[in-house]
């Protein structure tokens, strides 16, 4: 096993880890990525973040089409050439790929193609399809993100049976989808087969869609997806899905719901966990959680002082945005420069049509920490901007501490939120008072 030296070893090439990487080499110091897969981008440039907004793209194109008939402009049923769509997609992914290639060879990040594991708390393997190497290092980045969670009853190994994956390789339309799992991930991939001509049926074993949100923040969402798609069952479990020659049949749970569903093709989208057994982490003193996530603290460092973790393997947010901050967080602590992951507000985001997006404190989770707020809320209905654009399918709400005026927590539900939330991000870590938001003019 040849043995190599080096100054800082980044493990994994998603967002975190080359954001880590090239924020540590510009710092002076002499880094190493080791990535499994021949491309870095992870999750999300390969098959999560980058063509899901693809794809979403053209849903967004199809349906806005669709709803000019009653303003007197028609359009031709759409037809799909799948190829041609699958082309724009990966020619969107190699053009990102290529660039992160670019930038390692500007900062002289070496990198190494192979699966690495720890042999000790200095010391990991990293197996190439050509060697073994032995690698020590003096600070060491975690960064191995996660993966599509699997539950009981499903037959994984038939292929009509998806995760996130194969749902973006977008190989064919289904005539029927059903999604288990009503959170963000399942809420995007239905609004792109829908657009495609897909008859959707989602089940969710909570009592809501996107959990995380507030119920009055998702209402325009919820209600319109109640008209388009086929189905839609709350608090109930799918109990298993039984494979035949002419679709899947799934065995539901739940007093709303019938017994059994038929499909087509069935999306498992129940959450991500996280790759922290996946690297031998077993061989090393890192200290993990009971959800196996790994431990650190603000400034990202795990109990081994020269090893820090970032990203998914921390735990949720499980979020790429999220994940490329503390990357460099995590290279400028360990390069000696004082920082610290300490964000007041994460944007979490569902690119829905509409899209729903929010910040900081839901009204839930106010009450349950027994913070005094005030809301105020707004439809887009009274809105011309929206109503010009048929985008009256929308809310945007905050909350503010009682006593102090403060920005606590803040939603958009409609057009293009995902964009319109960055503002509000601003304003909370800013420690805007409601008065500021107030005098602030914004265009008409």
């Amino acid at each position: 096993m040849q043995e190599k030296k080096t100054d800082l070893l980044v493990l994994g090439g998603g967002p975190g880890g080359y954001s880590a990487a090239f924020r540590a080499a510009d710092l002076g110091r002499k880094v190493t990525i080791i990535e499994k897969s021949s491309v870095l981008g992870g999750v999300c440039l390969n098959v999560g973040c980058i063509p899901s907004k693809t794809l979403l793209h053209l849903a967004q194109v199809i349906e806005e089409a669709e709803q000019l008939a009653p303003l007197g402009v028609s359009f031709g049923k759409p037809s799909f050439d799948l190829e041609k769509i699958r082309a724009h997609r990966d020619s969107v992914i190699q053009t990102l790929t290529s660039g992160l290639d670019s930038l390692c060879k500007a900062r002289k990040v070496e990198r190494i193609e192979g699966v690495g594991t720890f042999l000790s708390d200095t010391e990991l393997k990293v197996v190439t399809d050509k060697e073994e190497l032995k690698l020590t290092f003096e600070d060491l980045i975690i960064a191995v993100g996660s993966r599509s969670v699997q539950i009981p009853g499903i037959p994984y190994d038939d292929e009509r049976i998806w995760d996130s994956t194969k749902a973006l390789a977008l190989t064919h339309i289904p005539k029927r989808l059903a999604i288990i799992g009503g959170g963000i991930i399942g809420l995007e991939v239905a609004t792109m087969y829908h657009a495609l001509g897909s008859e959707i049926t989602i089940i969710e074993m909570l009592d809501s869609l996107i959990p995380p949100a507030d119920r009055d923040l998702k209402q325009p969402l919820v209600k319109k997806l109640k008209k388009q798609y086929a189905g839609i069952y709350t608090s109930t479990k799918v109990e298993k899905v039984e494979a035949k020659k002419e679709g899947l049949t799934l065995h539901l749970k739940g007093e709303k719901a019938p017994q059994t569903i038929e499909a087509d093709a069935v999306l498992v989208a129940v959450g991500r966990k996280v790759n922290s057994d996946r690297i031998g982490i077993e061989n090393t003193s890192i200290k993990l959680n009971a959800r196996g996530w790994i431990e650190v603290d603000k400034k990202l460092r795990t109990n081994v002082p020269h090893v820090f973790a970032i990203g998914d393997v921390v735990g949720d947010p499980m979020l790429a945005h999220k994940s490329s901050h503390q990357g460099k967080v995590a290279s400028e602590v360990a390069s000696g420069h004082a920082a610290a992951f300490t964000p007041l507000a994460i944007p979490s985001v569902a690119y829905t049509n509409p899209e729903v997006a929010w910040i900081g404190l839901t009204e839930q989770e106010a009450k349950e920490k027994g913070i005094a707020f005030k809301k105020g809320s707004f439809p887009w209905m009274a809105s011309g901007r929206a109503l010009s654009s048929l985008a009256s399918d929308g809310v945007s709400k905050a909350l503010f501490d009682e006593k102090t005026g403060r920005l606590l927590g803040a939603g958009i539900c409609g057009k293009n939120a995902g964009e319109l939330i960055s503002e509000a991000v601003l304003a909370l870590e800013m420690g805007a008072v409601a008065l500021d938001i107030g005098l602030s003019i914004h265009p008409h």
